[in-house]
């Protein structure tokens, strides 16, 4: 028989030898899971990088008086300059560049390498300057969303994979790149435009605009309400049968689907107190009744880590309870409330579910000027994107995550600075 010495040898091995195991596989989950984060985030970067970029095309315009008087027989000089025909200027240049093309067919071939909305680039520059009228110049205007895309390299004219291009336009394109006359830049519309129907012309200022205003109401809103309901539950309301269901109903609530929300914002903000559809200030109080779960339970946690000798000390040298709230433990708490309030409005900025509900998830080309105009949110303007059948599209949405990552990093960020900087250790 084994003697209790080997006996406890054997068990010790086995004992060091699951430990052993236990940190192994720790660390594979750790790797497997890191794994997956850098292949999701290299795909997202792969495909959206290039969306930063916009390829335009240098034509030779010349605005001659003619276009402009025939657009009002003579007449007011705004509504001519706003009504002249840029499409035939665009396709004139185009044109003009390639004389030997004489076929209709090619020669719509031709000008359909300009993408529809280089006659709005142009119209803005001759109404922001009128002086251009009756001169000649060279204007970089936006090029075809298929030609962008074979630019970048998403169609390739060897194999004759060139998406919806003909090979006769892809060695215009080639040669044109050839003269410099195609070149990339740096996409500012992405950042400035509105929605668009053509890839090229789309952009997220809309988006970020309705984000920034609905953000700002739920902010108003969720940070005073679910800090006084934290504070009036953790140190003033009595104990009893009410506070406790109270106290049940929040809990449930931060882990009730949030469309259920979006549903009852469209019951109550839209069907009864009528406030608009598809507007800010909608979107920002559903986004409130979504956040305000979190913000109270992580403000109620903050609270109860304050050492009880601050309460009684200031309760001991006369304090109110008021004054002992406000100005001993609140300010101790304050940071950690900003830390829950701002994870709290990280995961509104992620939500769309809910305002697809209340309707921001109509096409709005237009930027909002205020809560009551009709807006969008980045993330439902990514969730449009994504059911679009256009290549460039795909580029697009990859772009506007990326984009959407960055908000989300740096609240995040912000939270743990906020942390690291005010926390006290007790």
């Amino acid at each position: 028989m084994a003697s209790t010495v080997e006996i406890m040898q054997r068990s010790l091995k086995r004992r060091y030898a699951a430990e052993r195991r236990f940190r192994l596989y720790g660390a594979l989950s750790i790797l497997v899971a890191l794994l997956f984060l850098v292949f999701l985030f290299g795909a997202i970067v792969s495909n959206g990088y290039s969306g930063f970029l916009q390829t335009r095309i240098l034509l030779p315009i010349t605005l001659s008086t003619e276009h402009f008087e025939a657009s009002t027989g003579g007449g007011d000089i705004t509504e001519a300059l706003r009504g002249a025909n840029y499409n035939g200027i665009i396709k004139d240049a185009m044109r003009g560049m390639f004389p030997h093309v004489m076929k209709r067919g090619e020669k719509r071939a031709l000008t359909a390498l300009v993408s529809p909305g280089a006659a709005n680039v142009l119209r803005q520059q001759v109404m922001q300057d009128p002086g251009l009228v009756g001169s000649s110049m060279e204007l970089w205007l936006p090029v075809d969303d298929d030609v962008d895309m074979y630019i970048k390299g998403y169609f390739d004219s060897e194999t004759s994979a060139t998406g919806r291009l003909t090979g006769q336009q892809a060695a215009w394109v080639d040669g044109l790149r050839n003269d410099g006359r195609i070149q990339r830049f740096f996409n500012t519309g992405f950042f400035t435009s509105g929605d668009s129907r053509e890839p090229e012309l789309a952009g997220i200022g809309g988006a970020l605009m309705g984000t920034f205003l609905t953000l700002l109401v739920t902010l108003v809103l969720s940070f005073p309400i679910g800090v006084g309901a934290a504070v009036y539950l953790e140190d003033f309301a009595p104990k009893n049968r009410w506070t406790d269901l109270i106290e049940v109903n929040i809990n449930n609530l931060a882990a009730v689907p949030s469309i259920v929300f979006g549903l009852l914002g469209l019951a109550v903000f839209i069907g009864f107190f009528g406030t608009p559809r598809s507007a800010p200030i909608t979107g920002g109080f559903v986004l409130t009744l979504m956040t305000l779960p979190t913000i109270i339970i992580s403000s109620r946690a903050v609270l109860k880590s304050v050492p009880p000798s601050i309460r009684e000390a200031a309760l001991g040298v006369g304090a109110s309870r008021v004054q002992m709230m406000f100005h001993h433990v609140l300010p101790q708490a304050l940071p950690g409330m900003l830390t829950g309030t701002i994870i709290g409005m990280s995961q509104a900025l992620g939500e769309s579910a809910p305002l697809l509900m209340i309707g921001m998830v109509a096409f709005i080309v237009d930027v909002p000027a205020g809560f009551f105009d009709p807006s969008t949110v980045l993330p439902v303007q990514i969730f449009l994107w994504a059911d679009s059948p256009e290549r460039a599209f795909v580029e697009r949405t990859s772009a506007a995550i990326l984009v959407l990552l960055g908000f989300l990093v740096l609240m995040n960020a912000t939270a743990i600075y906020l942390r690291k900087r005010f926390e006290k250790q007790w």
